[in-house]
């Protein structure tokens, strides 16, 4: 009787022991399973886009050189590509004044016609407008207006990408940018140079993407941050703790933020932060791309 007794309470013992072991590894297997990512260095292009529209970089206007001459003859149309020198118009003095009966106007560079006032039986007047405005060896740029903030990111020969309407995208350059700002709007004027190409338009709807610079640093992706009164944070996964932490965000691209303070790459941060952790909880971190073990 003693002896069995004795057993009894020899096999309650084990299974207490058994039940405490159960219970602590069901605590341990009923951590949270968050998956994180690792901050991994990246290089972001730091750029500027405005907008604007075509114009020549180098206008030339063409008036007569007398007064009072009347036009019998246009040989150029918009859009025509021209040499120096080559007649663009024919002039004529009107009946009962003296002179040379025929004078021509020459242009006085090679480009592109963008534009010809010019009609047969008017008179030409160096003060009216224009008869011809060219577009000097065909080249255009973007002109555009753009806060006075940012004209201090702005250097001359900074590289540009420039997608005009009905053309496409096109390489370009910031060539000049002004030194004035209209004191009603605050915006300053940058040109960007296109170059030569028939399809351009002056009055040409474009935008342009300049390339202020290029950065490298820690990135992790957009949906591991969280934004609350204080600013950016992440969460933080060391070892089986979460720990939130504040972060500076800087550029982005490509669904990645760059992260210029707080934190390092390597450190593993939760992949989707949610407000369901907190700092201090105890979890199960499982990497991108890896199954989640039951």
């Amino acid at each position: 009787m003693i002896l069995t007794l004795a057993a009894s309470v020899t096999q309650l013992g084990v299974s207490m022991q058994a039940s405490v072991a159960e219970v602590g590894n069901t605590s341990a297997s009923s951590d949270l399973a968050v998956t994180v990512v690792g901050a991994k260095s990246m290089c972001f292009d730091d750029t500027l886009q405005v907008t604007g529209v075509l114009v020549p970089r180098n206008e030339i206007l063409v008036r007569p050189e007398r007064e009072g001459l009347q036009i019998t003859q246009v040989l150029v149309q918009p859009g025509e590509s021209i040499t120096s020198g080559k007649i663009l118009a024919r002039l004529t003095t009107g009946e009962g004044q003296e002179g040379s009966s025929g004078v021509v106007v020459r242009a006085p560079a090679s480009g592109v016609v963008i534009s010809a006032s010019a009609v047969v039986g008017s008179v030409a007047s160096a003060q009216a407008e224009p008869l011809f405005r060219i577009a000097g060896q065909g080249e255009m740029e973007l002109l555009a207006e753009i806060p006075v903030r940012t004209l201090a990111r702005l250097a001359v020969d900074q590289s540009a990408k420039v997608e005009i309407i009905g053309v496409g995208e096109l390489s370009g350059k910031v060539r000049l940018f002004s030194g004035t700002i209209n004191p009603t709007t605050q915006l300053g004027q940058v040109r960007i140079f296109v170059g030569s190409d028939p399809r351009l338009r002056s009055g040409a709807f474009g935008r342009a993407t300049i390339q202020i610079g290029r950065r490298c640093a820690p990135a992790i992706p957009l949906s591991a941050i969280l934004y609350g009164p204080g600013g950016a944070v992440v969460q933080v996964v060391r070892g089986d703790r979460v720990e939130t932490r504040r972060v500076l965000i800087g550029l982005l691209a490509q669904d990645q933020a760059e992260v210029r303070e707080g934190l390092a790459e390597g450190e593993t941060v939760v992949a989707r932060a949610g407000a369901f952790l907190r700092d201090g909880d105890r979890v199960r971190a499982v990497t991108a791309g890896e199954p989640v073990r039951q």
